[in-house]
């Protein structure tokens, strides 16, 4: 029987997977930074505190054979490191690597590393395939794709298979960020002045990609490669805003204000970026990993926009 590490095993994604891959028979070890933040009593749980070049990954390695890396450094909205890219390499980069060679030493036969489309950019007028260029949009994406070569080199070195998975937004139960907000913003009824807005973007359930996770745990043709993932179905956010208010059986109030005006604004409250993930445009191509893998998205965007919503109005009953 398959025996995975499953890292950061606590957040958003790892929770889900660990449940969904125990469920599956799969015998999963989860490590997490502090005992107390993990609630799932079905799987093994190992504490390995802060993720970083010196962390001791001994313990947790022990008769694994598939490791999936999720810990990460991610956005931090309120940036009080003086050098803020070197937080995001100690974690991301160094941190990754230092996994990757002690699970070589340790016998584990395949990794498998969650990054970010953001190695690719922020958003473009194309869509991106696995095969494209990187450009990396911020530290974080910057640090994620060192990880990514360094382990690149340590497969070519060592023999330990390497799969990498680069998701774009992931939505689900608990989902924070813009989706949350929006959701928040539709469920109370404020008007919403992106009626204009014109883009498409490409966002994967969490559902979604747990499932592609799961299928490249074992698949053989899946070592060395770099799988982008996605719904399949890439909305504008006009038509996600609508989806939601579907969903929260609220009125989608949506209204019309030139673009350009919300540059302005944005620009003057220091907040192009957020705007940006919410007007521009940043689509992928899963082609490879039908003809690849053999693998689609099980589950439509409605399908996980309604479990997302269902979950938040679960949790906010008054």
């Amino acid at each position: 029987m398959t025996r995975v590490l499953i890292t950061g095993a606590n957040g958003f994604v790892g929770t889900i997977l660990s449940e969904k891959l125990s469920m599956d028979g799969v015998l999963v070890r989860a490590a997490c930074r502090c005992k107390s933040n993990f609630n799932n009593n079905e799987v093994e749980l190992v504490e390995v505190g802060d993720v970083n070049a010196q962390t001791d990954w001994q313990k947790a390695l022990q008769d694994i054979d598939i490791v999936i890396h999720l810990a990460a450094r991610v956005h931090v909205m309120h940036e009080a490191a003086s050098d803020p890219f070197a937080e995001f390499k100690k974690i991301n980069t160094a941190g990754t690597l230092n996994l990757a060679n002690q699970a070589v030493k340790a016998g584990v036969s395949r990794l498998i590393f969650v990054s970010t489309i953001k190695v690719h950019g922020e958003q473009t007028n194309k869509i991106y395939s696995a095969s494209d260029d990187v450009n990396p949009s911020d530290f974080y994406a910057l640090s994620k794709w060192q990880a990514e070569q360094g382990l690149q080199e340590i497969r070519d070195n060592n023999g330990l298979e390497i799969v990498i998975i680069r998701p774009p937004l992931v939505y689900g139960p608990k989902v924070k960020g813009n989706f949350l907000r929006l959701i928040k913003l539709v469920n109370k009824g404020f008007p919403i002045p992106l009626a204009n807005v014109k883009n498409k973007r490409s966002m994967v359930g969490i559902d979604n990609l747990c499932d592609l996770t799961k299928t490249v745990l074992l698949h053989e043709k899946a070592d060395g490669e770099v799988f982008l993932v996605s719904d399949g179905q890439d909305l504008s956010t006009p038509e996600l805003v609508q989806y939601l208010a579907g969903c929260l059986k609220k009125p989608a109030r949506l209204f019309s204000i030139p673009v350009s005006w919300l540059y302005f604004v944005a620009g003057l409250l220091r907040k192009k970026p957020e705007l940006e993930r919410l007007c521009g445009s940043l689509q992928v191509d899963i082609e490879k990993n039908r003809e690849m893998l053999g693998w689609q998205p099980p589950y439509t965007v409605e399908e996980g926009i309604r479990k997302t919503v269902t979950d938040y109005l679960e949790r906010n009953k008054r």
